[in-house]
């Protein structure tokens, strides 16, 4: 699923370790989540786009559309 989490991250100056922090999960998972290796739960989709201030389709594309 392409998204635009590394570019929110990276224009807010937090490293992979930030982000996994402020998310409560390992870097790895963020790491898996930017190269589109991992999709994230409906869970973290929503905690991701609270953290940015965005809605989810904003920062996940729709792989249905």
């Amino acid at each position: 699923m392409k998204n635009r989490l590394r570019e929110l991250r990276t224009a807010r100056g937090w490293t992979q370790a930030d982000l996994g922090e402020r998310l409560g999960v390992s870097r790895q998972a963020v790491i898996a989540l930017e190269s589109d290796k991992h999709d994230p739960s409906l869970d973290l989709a929503y905690r991701i786009a609270a953290l940015f201030d965005e809605p989810v389709e904003t920062i996940f594309a729709n792989p249905y559309a």
